[in-house]
């Protein structure tokens, strides 16, 4: 018998902190609607590594809202924390061959020494050489080679970081002996046959670091497309650490909000689909999907 692997797959991996909100439901429909053209499929990985992050219940509430929405994901639903053994043997294997060192850094520290760089903060280095004792609390970080990372990304386009000036070296364990989430998220992608990874530009910098990861461990990695952030009325980022407000169920507010994210997604629905289910909307964008509308941005305009 012959088992046909599909040529894509996709995925969608919020973590269990709360509902989603209109920020996540953007990006997830981002990713499902290019896995639906495509013929391929799309994933659900709960990542709840972070446990003190992870509410109670959230995952069920999670789970409702992409339903309710028509959003649904192909084979059984993936959670990291059933794979902590695949990271710890990764985390080993790198240590291994002098990818990491310890650090002791607190987050005071970071705060007054980590410099500017066009993905956020960098790390300084303050650790590199320090050979601290790993018999005290320390943290692991990736020592970024000298070089560069670089890809064509499907919507940023062309996307090139220095290493270390630009993205500098990363924790992949934390001091409280959590695996850190650029490390799982790398493992995962591989695991799950990932074949492209479409999210939010705010995690371009994810991607430098999970790209360094990838390549140390020789595994190959998929490609990425990072979709322009929505903005809360203040300007900052649409979270639900600013507030943002979790996504309603009922058939009006589902519509609205497809509609809404598929005018943001450059795909103004007509008018004869106001007030249509999810299946008729989907349908519609399914097949008037290009992510060539998205323009080449960090955001979006911030919401009325």
């Amino acid at each position: 018998m012959t088992v046909l692997t599909p040529f894509y797959r996709g995925r969608f991996a919020p973590t269990p902190s709360g509902p989603l909100h209109l920020g996540s439901l953007f990006t997830a429909l981002a990713s499902w609607l290019a896995a639906r053209q495509a013929g391929g499929e799309w994933w659900l990985r709960i990542d709840d590594l972070d446990r003190p992050r992870c509410v109670a219940g959230a995952e069920d509430i999670i789970l409702r809202q992409l339903e309710a929405h028509g959003l649904h994901w192909d084979g059984a639903l993936v959670r990291q924390s059933q794979h902590e053994a695949d990271y710890a043997a990764a985390l080993q294997q790198l240590d291994a061959q002098g990818h990491l060192y310890a650090c002791t850094c607190t987050r005071a520290t970071l705060a007054l020494s980590s410099l500017t760089g066009p993905d956020g903060p960098v790390y300084a280095g303050s650790c590199r050489a320090a050979q601290r004792d790993r018999n005290a609390a320390h943290a692991l970080r990736f020592q970024a080679p000298q070089g560069t990372v670089h890809w064509d990304d499907g919507i940023q386009g062309q996307i090139s970081r220095a290493l270390p000036q630009e993205a500098g070296d990363f924790v992949l364990r934390r001091a409280d002996g959590q695996i850190g989430y650029h490390l799982a998220c790398a493992l995962d992608e591989q695991r799950m046959g990932i074949t492209e990874v479409v999210r939010g530009a705010d995690l371009l910098g994810a991607t430098v670091q999970q790209l360094q990861v990838l390549c140390a461990l020789q595994l190959p990695p998929p490609r990425y497309a990072h979709v322009p952030v929505l903005l809360a009325p203040d300007g900052r980022k649409l979270s639900k650490q600013n507030g943002a407000a979790a996504l309603a169920s009922d058939r009006g507010s589902v519509s609205r909000q497809l509609l809404f994210c598929l005018s943001a997604l450059g795909l103004p629905p007509p008018a004869e689909l106001t007030g249509a289910g999810p299946q008729e909307i989907l349908q519609w964008a399914v097949a008037r999907w290009d992510r060539q509308q998205l323009t080449a941005q960090r955001t979006l305009p911030a919401l009325p």
